[in-house]
């Protein structure tokens, strides 16, 4: 095992690192103030890849390891989580589609997704499926050579500001078997947005509901084959677990910088507060837990490289430990800032309110333990432990 990072990480992590500061950092507090979506900021992600880091080579992407793809979000995240948050939901819809898509579908969607010329959303959730994502109730039927769709998506990031949309609707019975994927173009005629909502965090991406009215798709827009939706969906949330974890602990790490250096230089009681030995020691322990998240997440990120037939288990292990550990990080390190933690002259409670949905989406933190404890419980299961 080794875990110190290669000449080609070490690079990937350089390029990343420069992009956050020049690109994202400076800017992270007025987009999150404004809501702003900075779509140009994401083409110019593009530019270096990074709308395209685990798409295959062949198909225009990076063709990068999920664990590379880690160690640049990673990066990316320690500048503007949201908007690093958006990235990883693109590079899933990316992937899906190049991977999934038939030669036609490739041809028109792949290379403006990679390059960032389009933008895309991943639609799954719906308001009455939400972590059981089998009972989705968006149909697709199928008139002729083309899917007709109707239904609702709701909290889709996003929706009413991209171009793409990757939705999984039932074009059979019921529960997953009957759960197919479509790439749908976000203006069809039949597609409405709802309004963009106001929410705690997460502000310079928009969420939206879509409503589908008798959206008519070409058949050839199916992903993989039909019935295989929701297997398809399962396996963008593994490497989205990844993603997410990661963002959180880029949003820590950068979190815990700030509060170092703010203990650093803040004095009460005629001492730095980095000579107060109850600081010192919370400050360790934000370390240890967050290095000991970050392998954890590069534990499992490398076990679905690999194809490990525990990649699932490994993949929710680290997502529930990470983002509950960036949070609590966030939390702490806003705490060492005292007031000025709490105000927004400091980024602290930025990290805080985006590191939050983290332990909600891609399935809640619930749901992770759920999906270790039936792996646990089942034969053959020794290999976790």
């Amino acid at each position: 095992m080794d875990f110190e990072l290669n000449e080609d990480q070490v690079a990937f992590a350089d390029m990343a690192r420069a992009f956050a500061g020049n690109e994202l950092a400076p800017h992270a507090a007025e987009w999150d103030q404004q809501a702003h979506f900075p779509v140009e900021v994401l083409k110019k992600a593009g530019e270096l890849g990074f709308c395209g880091l685990y798409t295959a080579e062949e198909h225009g992407g990076m063709g990068l390891s999920r664990l590379d793809a880690h160690i640049i979000f990673e990066q990316l995240a320690m500048g503007c989580t949201s908007t690093t948050a958006y990235l990883t939901i693109h590079n899933m819809v990316t992937w899906m589609v190049a991977t999934f898509g038939n030669d036609g579908v490739r041809d028109r969607y792949a290379g403006a997704l990679v390059s960032g010329d389009k933008l895309g959303s991943y639609c799954l959730t719906e308001p009455n499926a939400g972590s059981d994502a089998a009972s989705l109730k968006t149909s697709a039927r199928l008139d002729g050579d083309h899917y007709v769709v109707n239904g609702s998506k709701c909290f889709i990031s996003g929706a009413g500001s991209t171009d793409v949309l990757v939705v999984m609707a039932r074009t059979g019975g019921e529960g997953a078997a009957g759960i197919s994927a479509l790439v749908i173009d976000a203006d069809s005629d039949g597609i409405s947005y709802g309004r963009k909502e106001d929410k705690l965090g997460w502000n310079c991406q928009p969420t939206r509901m879509i409503t589908f009215d008798n959206v008519r798709v070409p058949a050839g827009n199916l992903l993989a084959q039909e019935g295989e939706g929701f297997r398809l969906a399962m396996k963008g949330l593994d490497g989205g677990r990844i993603n997410i974890a990661t963002c959180s602990l880029g949003t820590a790490q950068q979190a815990l910088n700030e509060a170092r250096d703010y203990m650093l230089e803040r004095r009460q009681f005629g001492k730095r507060l980095a000579d107060f030995q109850a600081l010192q020691f919370k400050l360790a322990d934000m370390a240890t837990e967050l290095v000991a998240a970050r392998q954890l997440v590069r534990l499992a990120a490398s076990k679905l490289d690999s194809g490990h037939s525990d990649a699932t288990a490994y993949c929710a292990m680290a997502k529930r430990f990470a983002t509950d550990v960036g949070y609590r990080v966030c939390d702490e390190a806003l705490q060492l800032f005292g007031g000025n933690g709490y105000i927004k002259e400091y980024p602290l409670e930025r990290y805080l309110r985006d590191s939050r949905v983290h332990r909600i989406l891609e399935g809640t933190n619930e749901v992770m333990r759920l999906i270790v404890s039936r792996r646990l419980l089942t034969e053959g299961a020794a290999e976790l432990l």
